[in-house]
């Protein structure tokens, strides 16, 4: 149905004043898309078709270059992105046209408006299910909205299409306050919310449609959003003002948005409680004894790749995780082959966040040498179920907690799974040249000495010249996210209290990891840092991106945070690939100079618009 209409007029304003045309030859007009039930599902399906792959290497600005870098030899819209090559005439990931990689998310929102506009003419529809139809894609028009506004700040707003006699004034539109964007957000969403059900009944035909715990959980996370520095109290744009809406965003900071987004937050929890969602646990199948170490990392890993889990909230059907792309692609001597490639690592910066085994930073653990991280140690029985036993490795992968084991894949390293199902009998990785993981083929290896195990299903079987692939479907929104959404905007808005800590600790809890009072009053150097709301700020934050390593969450993060430009800015750095011997490959090396500038918080649109419509501002610094 996408393709029955031709749109002669884009947002940029062009000299025509007509909007839309019918293709006249062998396609069913617009009326006849609402005529009936089923054609108008297919345009409902239309609507959802634009949702991005989060997961996906080609298109996930957050996931490439931020948490996984790329082998340099391997070129992409995506890895131009993250090498700082984006430009103003042609950009990458263009989402405002739909170019370079990007979706067209304002053909996305005129399809919606086209949906809700004339879903209510359809004659074999009940009230109730054109209700829940116009309420998903609401939804779906609230959401595009604020992909928009995460990427390119203030956007113009579509609340509805142009009539085909719309004059040149109309046409020309204007970015809008970011407070006017997300208020209109959160007006869709509360009109949706109502209609949408609370389950999925008929799994079978409807899973991936919009539910009412998926609707009130991407409700908090825009309002956490609109809550956060780069967007609530930014000075830095004071002098970002459109000559038709004026400023485009308040420098005043105010406090009651997280009082909004906290209460966003805890509506949500409870919806999804309601609706039976709980943290995913793992359990062993028939006769499969695992050590609790192996348990609890599977708990973690298995949460992003087993389909709709307990703790999955919203999982796109459209989208896929890249896992051949993400393998490494040797195991042992004799299996090595083009299935497995390998070529993306997580930078040793990303690496460094994961706590130790007491729960607390590195860097912060009196218990914990971090001064000689980078020396080398011999595992030991104790270590069997993370490190190859006899295997001698850098002391920075010891006594490191269970996500880190269960995240990430790295020289020594124990690999459950991938056709071996006995904690006894797994792989291991052995990465330094001349070693079976290490580089064979020019375009094959990590670049960083790591890997995110995380992403790789643990049922694919690796086989001496095959692997078998079990495809999941990539997770937009997960309990502990929404969680930690919660105990961040608590925190915010309250200071430390009772709340924050105990969402916190149901998160850590699962990953066996000590309560946060409890962590830093008995192993952290600054025991006093979780009785301040900066100080806790800290810790939530680091939180997250352990939590949610390597699931296209970091960099949004960090840019709503307005802490991208400390944290992209420093190199990215991996171990010295090309040393047959320990002692010499555990150096860390420079990979790449990673800048990043303040006119990367926002992306910038493309000359053209800028050029045909006078009215549209450029986004800062480009």
């Amino acid at each position: 149905m996408k393709k029955i209409i031709i749109l002669l007029v884009s947002l940029a304003g062009f000299n025509s004043c007509n909007y839309l045309d019918i293709v006249p030859d062998n396609v069913a007009t617009l009326e006849n898309a609402f005529t009936m039930r089923n054609t108008a599902e297919r345009f409902l399906f239309t609507c959802y078709s634009y949702l991005p792959n989060e997961g996906g290497i080609p298109s996930s600005p957050s996931l490439i270059g931020h948490e996984i870098w790329p082998l340099y030899t391997y070129t992409s819209n995506t890895t131009a992105y993250v090498r700082g090559e984006q430009n103003i005439v042609a950009p990458v990931l263009n989402w405002w046209d739909g170019l370079n990689g990007g979706i067209d998310m304002y053909q996305a929102i005129r399809d919606c408006n086209i949906f809700i506009d004339n879903i209510y003419s359809v004659p074999d529809m009940t009230m109730e299910e054109k209700q829940r139809w116009e309420a998903e894609v609401k939804f779906l028009k609230a959401y595009y909205h604020f992909l928009l506004m995460r990427m390119y700040g203030p956007i113009p707003i579509i609340r509805e299409n142009l009539p085909i006699d719309a004059g040149l004034d109309e046409v020309r539109v204007s970015r809008e306050p970011v407070d006017v964007g997300f208020n209109y957000i959160v007006q869709l969403l509360d009109e949706a919310i109502p209609h949408l059900p609370l389950i999925i009944t008929d799994e079978g035909m409807e899973l991936g449609r919009i539910t009412r715990p998926i609707a009130m959980s991407i409700k908090a996370q825009v309002l956490v959003t609109a809550a956060s520095p780069l967007f609530n109290g930014n000075s830095d744009y004071s002098t970002y003002i459109d000559k038709i809406n004026g400023a485009l965003f308040n420098p005043e900071f105010d406090n009651e948005k997280w009082r909004l987004a906290m209460e966003a937050a805890k509506a949500a929890i409870d919806i999804c409680h309601e609706a039976d969602l709980k943290l995913y646990k793992f359990q062993p199948g028939a006769g499969q004894r695992l050590s609790d170490t192996t348990v609890t990392q599977m708990s973690i890993r298995n949460v992003v790749a087993e389909r709709w889990n307990s703790e999955i909230i919203w999982t796109w059907t459209g989208a896929t995780a890249t896992q051949t792309a993400l393998t490494p692609r040797t195991w042992d001597p004799e299996r090595s082959h083009d299935g497995m490639q390998g070529r993306y690592g997580p930078p040793l910066s990303f690496v460094s966040l994961f706590y130790t085994d007491n729960g607390v930073p590195i860097e912060e653990d009196k218990e914990w040498d971090y001064n000689g991280r980078f020396d080398l140690k011999v595992a030991g029985e104790a270590d069997k179920y993370n490190i190859k036993q006899g295997y001698t490795t850098a002391k920075f992968h010891f006594n490191r907690e269970n996500r880190f084991y269960a995240s990430t894949g790295f020289d020594g390293g124990i690999w459950y799974g991938q056709g071996k199902f006995d904690d006894n009998d797994t792989w291991h990785l052995e990465g330094k040249e001349g070693q079976y993981t290490a580089r064979q083929i020019s375009n094959r290896y990590s670049p960083t000495g790591y890997w995110p195990k995380k992403l790789i299903n643990y049922l694919n079987v690796i086989g001496v010249s095959s692997y078998s692939v079990v495809a999941y479907y990539w997770p937009n929104m997960r309990l502990a996210d929404l969680y930690l959404l919660y105990a961040e905007a608590a925190n915010e808005y309250l200071g430390p209290n009772d709340e924050t800590f105990k969402y916190l600790d149901l998160v850590r809890e699962r990953a066996g990891l000590p309560a946060v009072e409890d962590a830093w009053t008995m192993y952290s150097r600054n025991p006093t840092k979780i009785e301040t709301k900066e100080g806790l700020r800290e810790i939530i934050h680091r939180e997250r991106r352990i939590e949610l390593a390597y699931e296209s969450k970091s960099l949004w993060d960090l840019l709503r945070w307005k802490k991208a430009q400390e944290e992209l800015s420093k190199p990215v750095t991996g171990w010295d690939l090309f040393q047959p011997e320990a002692e010499y490959y555990y150096r860390e090396t420079f990979i790449f100079e990673r800048g990043f500038r303040q006119r990367d918080y926002f992306q910038p649109i493309r000359e053209y618009n800028i050029v045909r419509n006078r009215n549209l501002l450029q986004s800062p610094g480009w």
